[in-house]
């Protein structure tokens, strides 16, 4: 049931836990369209439903959506400006590699995007064209043939997470486009947007695109869909 999925909802936006094998958007033949599932669970109740951050179809977790134009135009204003107004927090599962990277580190690569193969290429010089995408990791756990790690997004490019981390031998489990050695059993990959933190836009004048630190911040968590061995094992710590 979607409405099940609902972590958070209010007249100007809401928050699902997406799950793999829905788009946000632009939903091609055989994909699941969520926004129009959240339309018919609602009853249509909304003229309006857009998604702001824009999870891939095989990510899981934190999936926020505009209902009003108003509340649109201000959180992807909030979300573009790259500030401590929001946090964006992810797991990752990652096959091991031979060679062990540091435990944390801050990445910074600039993205080019392939709209050809629906690919991102990150690389370590700036050029015309390409964007700067940053994020920070920490390695929480190890196992005998997998890495647990959290992410804190600090940009939001196409495909970011899964570039980043492949540029530096982090393969995310199931991620055949991005470096994976094998897919996962019923599609997806093991990228999950845990947790959201965001301005609230019911909560401020919408026409101040610079609101101030006293802003309601609305804060959400997401458990991974499917509740499996793998993701059970997923150490938690303290916030990055």
């Amino acid at each position: 049931m979607i409405l099940e999925r609902i972590l958070f909802q209010n007249e100007a936006c809401l928050v699902i836990n997406k799950h793999k094998g829905e788009a946000v958007e632009g939903a091609k033949e055989g994909i699941i369209n969520l926004p129009k599932e959240i339309s018919a669970a609602y009853n249509k109740k909304f003229k309006l439903i857009e998604a702001v951050n824009r999870l891939d179809v095989p990510v899981t977790g934190c999936a926020l959506f505009a209902l009003n134009n108003d509340a649109l135009v201000f959180l992807n204003n909030a979300f573009t400006k790259e500030n401590a107004k929001v946090k964006k927090q992810y797991w990752a599962v990652i096959e091991k590699p031979v060679t062990l990277p540091p435990k944390s580190g801050e990445l910074t690569h600039w993205i080019e995007v392939n709209p050809k193969i629906n690919k991102s290429f990150a690389h370590n010089t700036e050029k015309a064209g390409y964007k700067k995408a940053s994020l920070k990791y920490r390695i929480t756990g190890e196992g005998d043939n997998y890495l647990f790690a959290e992410i804190e997004l600090l940009s939001g490019r196409h495909h970011q997470i899964r570039a980043q981390l492949a540029a530096i031998g982090f393969y995310i489990k199931g991620d055949l486009k991005y470096g994976a050695k094998r897919s996962e059993k019923g599609g997806g990959i093991r990228l999950h947007a845990r947790s959201l933190v965001f301005p609230d836009p019911s909560d401020i004048n919408l026409s101040d695109t610079n609101p101030s630190e006293k802003v309601k911040k609305i804060s959400v968590t997401a458990e991974p869909p499917e509740s499996d061995n793998l993701w059970k094992a997923f150490p938690i710590s303290p916030e990055l």
